[in-house]
C-alpha cells in the first residue's frame, strides 16, 4: 500500500498503528515525535548545554544528530559529544571512529572517556580477571559512572542518550522479574528520582520511538555507521528479554508500547515511594551512590 499521506512508495509500515509512510513523511513524524517527547516532559530548557552520549551506532547517532539540528535552530542550547571506551576489541575501535567523523563534519565537540585510563583495565581485560561475571553488569556500572562524572566535568546541565521504547520496555520488565522497584523509580524520560547536583539528570529524547523507527532514520539520513551489536551482547539478561518482547510484538502487536504507557501511569507512584532515598557521597571516589561505596569503587576492590 502507498504512504498514507502522499500516495508515494513508503520506506516503513509504523509498528504498533500498521501506518505506511514514505521518506519525506517518515523523517517528519519521526522528527516532530521527538519534539513532542521533549515537550511533553520537559526534556530540554533554554540555556541547556546537552552531552549526548555517543557510541557510533544508529540510536546514539541519530539523537545527536536531531539535538545538534535543534540547538542549530534555538542558539540558546549547546551540544556536546561524549563517547565511552571500554576496550572491546574488534568493536569500540570502529565505532569511534564513525563517532569522532561524525561530530567532525557536524562540528560538535567531542570527548572521549576510556575505561583503561580512568578504571586500569579494558572491559576485555576485566572479564578476563572476573570470568563468572556478565560483562554487560559491569560494563553498565563503568559506562554509568564515567559518563556521570565526564558530564559534570563538561559542565552539563543535561546528558542525553539514545535509548528508545524497545529498550524502555527491556528495562521495565527486567525490574519486573527482578522485583527492583526502586530502580523502576529512575527510569522514564527524564530519568531519577530526586534532583542533586552531583548527578546529571539524563534525558531519553527516543523514549516513545521504536528502534525499527530509529533504525530506520539512520539508514534514510544516510548516517556512516555498521549496524554491529556488542560482542558480549549475547550473554546478558537484556538479550533474553529483548528475544522475548519481540517475539511477544510479531504476535500481539503494541506490547512494547503497552508496557511502557502503563509504565508511565504508574511512575509517578514509584517516585513518590523513594523520593526521600538518600543520596550519599562514596567514601573511596566521592562519587554521589545510595550506598557508602559505589558499586564502581566495590568491583574495583574485587579486581584488585
Amino acid at each position: 500500500m502507498p504512504c498514507k499521506f502522499c500516495k508515494l512508495k513508503p520506506v516503513i509500515t509504523l509498528p504498533n498503528s500498521k501506518i505506511n509512510l514514505c521518506k519525506s513523511c517518515f523523517t517528519r513524524y519521526f522528527e516532530k515525535k521527538v519534539l513532542r517527547t521533549i515537550k511533553q516532559f520537559s526534556l530540554i530548557g533554554k540555556k541547556d548545554h546537552v552531552v549526548v552520549a555517543v557510541s557510533g551506532g544508529k540510536d546514539s547517532l541519530s539523537c545527536l544528530y536531531f539535538l545538534n539540528k535543534l540547538a542549530n535552530k534555538r542558539m540558546e542550547i549547546k551540544i556536546s559529544a561524549l563517547l565511552i571506551d571500554e576496550g572491546i576489541s574488534g568493536y569500540r575501535n570502529k565505532t569511534m571512529i564513525d563517532a569522532e567523523k561524525f561530530c567532525k563534519e557536524n562540528n560538535i565537540p567531542f570527548h572521549i572517556a576510556s575505561f583503561k585510563k580512568e578504571i586500569g583495565l579494558t572491559l576485555d581485560e576485566i572479564t578476563k580477571k572476573l570470568p563468572n561475571t556478565i560483562p554487560c553488569s559491569v560494563c553498565g556500572v563503568f559506562r554509568r559512572y564515567l559518563l556521570n562524572k565526564y558530564s559534570r566535568k563538561l559542565k552539563a546541565t543535561k546528558l542525553a542518550t539514545g535509548h528508545n521504547l524497545d529498550d524502555e520496555s527491556q528495562s521495565i520488565l527486567m525490574n519486573q522479574i527482578r522485583n527492583n522497584t526502586a530502580l523502576s523509580a529512575r527510569l522514564g524520560p527524564l530519568t531519577g528520582v530526586k534532583r542533586d547536583p552531583r548527578f546529571i539528570p539524563r534525558i531519553k529524547p527516543f523514549y516513545l520511538l521504536t528502534e525499527k523507527e530509529t533504525a530506520t532514520y539512520a539508514f534514510l539520513k544516510g548516517f556512516d555507521i555498521e549496524f554491529n551489536e556488542c560482542p558480549y551482547n549475547t550473554v546478558s539478561f537484556r538479550f533474553e528479554i529483548r528475544d522475548l518482547l519481540n517475539n511477544l510484538e510479531l504476535k500481539y502487536p503494541g506490547t512494547k508500547h503497552g508496557i511502557v504507557n502503563s509504565f508511565l501511569e504508574i511512575l509517578p507512584l514509584f517516585k513518590e515511594r523513594y523520593k526521600n532515598m538518600e543520596i550519599n557521597s562514596c567514601k573511596e571516589c566521592k562519587e554521589p551512590t545510595s550506598s557508602k561505596i559505589c558499586t564502581a569503587c566495590f568491583l574495583l576492590k574485587k579486581l584488585k
